[in-house]
This record gives C-alpha cells, sequence and structure tokens, in this order.
C-alpha cells in the first residue's frame, strides 16, 4: 500500500498496484497467490504459447514454470500468461494453414495487449512453433520493455533419421507407388517422438537461431534438445536476466538494431535458413523502427556463405549441432572473419563479441558446419529475385542442388489444393513450372505455406524436373527448385495474375531474375481482361486480416511503419 517514491523498475506495475486507491486491483492479484512483499517486486510477465495440440509447445508449460522461478529468485514476481499456437505441420495441405501467418499477428497483439493492460515491467517470451518465434519477438518490440526469448527447444529425430518432412515426402513416394500403405504408416508412426519443434533446419530453428543471432536470447538458447536440463536452465536464466535488463534499463530497441539484424540475416544464411526468416525479420525489423528490406539479403548475401550441412537441403538434423556446440562456434567462425558485428548489445548486458569471447570451435572431426575455405555454397543460398513476374520482389531458396536456372511452360493453378490435386495425379511433368496463384497474404488470405506440393513433386522424383512459383509461402521443410513470396500478390493485381497455361516461365538465381515470356503488350491486353476475384472471407479474423495485411515485400506486418519513423 506504499505511497513512497516508485522504484524505477516498476515503472509499470506501480500505476497498477501502489497506493491505497488500488486495493481491488491487489485485491484481486492475491487470490492468484501474491503477497504483500510482492507489490513491491518488479512484475515479469511470462508468455507462455503452451499447447497440447502440437508438439512444439507441448512441453512449455513446464519451461514457463522455471522462467518464473527465475525471475523470482532473481527478486522479481512472475507472472504467466498464455498466448497462442497453432500447428503448421498439422494444418499443412488444408483450409486451416490460411491461419498461420495470422497467428504472427494475433501472438504478437495478444502479448502487447496483455503486458499493457497488466502493467508487467519485463517479459519472458516462450516460442516453440514456427509462428512463436516473430510473434513473441513483436510484442516484445511493441512494448519495448526489458525482455528476453526462450526458444522452446528442438525435437529429436524419428526412427530412421525421420521427421516431419519424412512424412510429407513419404505421402509424395506413396502416391507414386514407391511406398505401400503399411511403410507410410511406419514412418508416421515413428517421425515424431516427443516434445519439440520440426527437427531441421526448418522455420522454428531457422528464427530461433536468428534470434539469438539478434541478441535477443541467452546465448545458447537456439541450440537445445525441447527436453533436457540445458533448456530447464535456459528458461531459469531468463527469468533471472530480465530482472538485470531491468536494473539497466536495456530494452529492445536497444538490441534489435540495424547491426544486429545484419547479423540475423548473416546467421541464417551461414545455417542454410528457411525463406521465411525473409518475410518475419522485415516484419521484426519494421515493429521496431529499423529499416530492412529484400535488397539487404542480397547484400549480405554476396559475402556470407552456406556452411551447414542441416535439412531440408542438407543432411543432419538440428539435434546433431546441438552436440557439436549449436551455433555459438559458427557464430564465433563468422565474427573472426568480419561477417558479424560484435559490439552490438544482447540481453547478458554484453556486446555479442563479449560473449563468443570463450566459446569452443568444433569438435575437428565434426562434418555438420563446413570451414569458410571450403564452403557448401559461396553465397546466400536465398535469392531475391525481380523481373515482369514479380516487380517487387520474390524469395527463393536456390542450394545450388537443384541447379541455378530453369525454363519450363506454365501450369496454372488458383490454389494450392488444385495443384496438389493435379501434382498427386500425375497431371504435372516433367519441364512444367506450376504456377500457384491467390495464396497471397490478402488473396489467400493468409498466405499458405506450399510444403504439401512441393513434398508431392519431391516424393515423385522430380525435384529437379519440375519448379513451383506462388504469391504464397513455403515451409521451412520445402526444398527443390521453388519461389515464393511473389510480390505485387495475384490478389492485387500482380503480373502472377496474367499467366496462363503454356507460357515460358525462367528463372536464373545466377542473375537474380523470374521473367514470363510476354511482352507489354501482351501483358497490357491481358491485364485489360482480368478482374479481381471476390475476396474469399468476408467476416472473421481472416477478412480482417485481409484488409490490414501489407504486401510480403515488406513483411506482411498488418501495423506497417514507413517513412521517418525507420531507422537506417
Amino acid at each position: 500500500m506504499s505511497d513512497s517514491p516508485t522504484d524505477p523498475r516498476r515503472r509499470h506495475s506501480a500505476p497498477v498496484v501502489d497506493g491505497v486507491g488500488k486495493a481491488a486491483s491487489r485485491a484481486m492479484l492475491r487470490a492468484v497467490g501474491f503477497k504483500d512483499e510482492d507489490f513491491t517486486k518488479p512484475q515479469v510477465g511470462i508468455a507462455s504459447t503452451w499447447s497440447n495440440l502440437t508438439p512444439c509447445n507441448s512441453h512449455i508449460d513446464e519451461l514457463a514454470r522455471q522462467a518464473s522461478a527465475g525471475a523470482d529468485a532473481a527478486g522479481g514476481k512472475g507472472v504467466i500468461f498464455n498466448t497462442i499456437t497453432i500447428s503448421d505441420g498439422i494444418a499443412n495441405g488444408t483450409e486451416g494453414m490460411k491461419y498461420s501467418l495470422v497467428s504472427r499477428e494475433v501472438i504478437c497483439d495478444s502479448i502487447e495487449t496483455v503486458a499493457g493492460c497488466e502493467g508487467f515491467d519485463g517479459l519472458v517470451a516462450i516460442g516453440g512453433c514456427d509462428k512463436n518465434m516473430p510473434g513473441c519477438l513483436m510484442g516484445l518490440a511493441r512494448l519495448n520493455r526489458p525482455s528476453v526469448f526462450v526458444y522452446g527447444g528442438t525435437i529429436l529425430p524419428g526412427k530412421g533419421h525421420t521427421d516431419i518432412v519424412s512424412v510429407f515426402e513419404a505421402m509424395g513416394a506413396h502416391s507414386r507407388g514407391d511406398l505401400d500403405l503399411i511403410e507410410l504408416k511406419q514412418i508416421e508412426e515413428t517421425a515424431i517422438p516427443g516434445p519439440g519443434a520440426c527437427g531441421g533446419m526448418y522455420t522454428a530453428n531457422t528464427m530461433a537461431s536468428a534470434i539469438e543471432a539478434l541478441g535477443m536470447s541467452l546465448p545458447g538458447s537456439s541450440a537445445q534438445n525441447a527436453v533436457s536440463q540445458a533448456k530447464h536452465d535456459d528458461c531459469h536464466a531468463a527469468g533471472q536476466a530480465v530482472l538485470a535488463l531491468l536494473e539497466r534499463d536495456i530494452k529492445p530497441s536497444d538490441i534489435m538494431s540495424r547491426e544486429a539484424f545484419e547479423n540475423a540475416v548473416t546467421v541464417v544464411i551461414a545455417l542454410g535458413g528457411s525463406t521465411n526468416a525473409v518475410l518475419h525479420l522485415i516484419a521484426m525489423a519494421n515493429t521496431v523502427g529499423v529499416e530492412l528490406d529484400l535488397d539487404d539479403f542480397t547484400t549480405i548475401g554476396k559475402r556470407v556463405p552456406v556452411l551447414a550441412d542441416l535439412r531440408p537441403s542438407g543432411h543432419y538434423m538440428m539435434s546433431e549441432l546441438v552436440a557439436i556446440g549449436g551455433i555459438q562456434p559458427l557464430m564465433k567462425m563468422l565474427l573472426e572473419a568480419g561477417l558479424l558485428h560484435g559490439d552490438c548489445l544482447t540481453v547478458t548486458g554484453k556486446t555479442l563479441a563479449e560473449n563468443l569471447a570463450t566459446v569452443a570451435p568444433y569438435p575437428d572431426d565434426q562434418t555438420i558446419i563446413a570451414p569458410l575455405s571450403a564452403p557448401l555454397k559461396t553465397e546466400s543460398h536465398l535469392r531475391i529475385l525481380f523481373g515482369n513476374l514479380a516487380p517487387e520482389g520474390a524469395v527463393a531458396k536456390i542450394t545450388g542442388k537443384e541447379g541455378t536456372r530453369f525454363s519450363g511452360t506454365a501450369r496454372v493453378f488458383s490454389s494450392e489444393e488444385e495443384a496438389q490435386a493435379r501434382i498427386n495425379d500425375g497431371t504435372v511433368v516433367a519441364g512444367d513450372v506450376v504456377v500457384i496463384r491467390y495464396e497471397g497474404p490478402k488473396g489467400g488470405p493468409g498466405m499458405r505455406e506450399m510444403l504439401t506440393p512441393t513434398s508431392a513433386i519431391m516424393g515423385r522424383g522430380l525435384g529437379s524436373e519440375v519448379a513451383l512459383i506462388t504469391d504464397g509461402r513455403f515451409s521451412g521443410g520445402s526444398h527443390g527448385f521453388v519461389v515464393g513470396h511473389i510480390s505485387p500478390e495475384a490478389f492485387d493485381g500482380g503480373p502472377l495474375a496474367l499467366v496462363e497455361d503454356g507460357d515460358m516461365i525462367t528463372i536464373d538465381a545466377k542473375v537474380n531474375t523470374i521473367e514470363i515470356d510476354l511482352s507489354d503488350e501482351q501483358m497490357t491486353r491481358r491485364r485489360a481482361a482480368w478482374q479481381q476475384p471476390a475476396p474469399r472471407y468476408t467476416r472473421g479474423v481472416l477478412a480482417k486480416y485481409a484488409k490490414t495485411v501489407s504486401s510480403a515485400s515488406t513483411g506482411a506486418v498488418t501495423d506497417i511503419a514507413d517513412g521517418p519513423e525507420l531507422k537506417k
């Protein structure tokens, strides 16, 4: 009940609980376990994405309790609250997948809403599945209070070195006749052995690694098994770290600088990470007011090689990288080569260089991370393409294994389901460029991932003979000759809306172009005949999303900031 001067660490909680006039607030909090002494402590909100609907998040309730205990041990008062998660792995290939990218915005909005209402002084956010990571970071950035992000950790491999992508590709192999139903069911039953996010360098592990490189996670957080003492310790330490950040008033805006985002992009490239990192990092930067655009990925990609032999294009899984030291030795390699900004501040209160100073190198006999002198690819696998099919840009993941140039004839579909059916029945053949349109942020709405059709193409043995382009996205598990995020999207009248069956399309990852062999006059005639389709949803969250979302080229955010608000 004290009316004494407020502890500066409590600038948000004090107006909620201090003084005679806040007796009702305190009464409510006493019912959930607050004691007299707790009202004088900084309050640390623990944003948990726990749910038992997906293995990525099924263990996060315990991690949240560890983080809360850490905050309490450091002299704060932890308060656990939940935000949502969905499961891409479950929803892929269905109408439900339209809610996936939308969930990033819901997570962000809900963290801002709860913390803003309840007056938390600092936060820990714990994420597991793909959209959890950027959604949490965007929420923390909006609030701009001392905060730490914790990754829920990676899953262990399934029987026979399998994972979720193994199941998707087994479905394609079955449709080709290479696997019978018994073999498919055996893979289905053993590929997902327990809690944790999908095990390759797919979107979850990519974004966790990017956030650690950004400085918003404690060192090592991105490379720990979900079920491990290391992960419990990480969560406890995160709760403690928020109190240290409160002492020094270090906020996300102090950490998430332009240079820190360049570090994140660099690590994503070196790891061979997901194309979704382009979308999410641009969105995260926009939220914190830092200028980051598609061209930056090209500029950084010219100097940063791919070093990690990780799935989906490589061999190893994240748990195997964990076993040799995670991403910290890789970051030290990159720092010593002048490819990282070592003076960036992190949630430890130290710089990145200080955090990496005592990190030991990888074991000499490991084969997961290549040396800088012998990279797997000398430049980035993330290619930003422009051309008359993508005037505002497109994103491709080209490792080189599928080649660097593809020319073929368009086979056009106006939904993922249409394309999937024609891949499965053999209509799609070698030499085709599968065009899946009206799947962008507005047109879908929701910009679905095309993991099911790309896996079907791989499963049917067409990975090097068929390309797939879309205004939708790709899963971090997708591989092959794939181009997504084509902007402007078809729903807005982008050139993708004008493509017809049989048109010649050329994708060139050396000169970073995507072109359709049509003259300007032909394109103009087709545009004059085009009509925008009716919205697929007119009420509810998908309709609201379609009305507010920006282009994929600007991160597909729903509260776009531009102009002087952005810092270079």
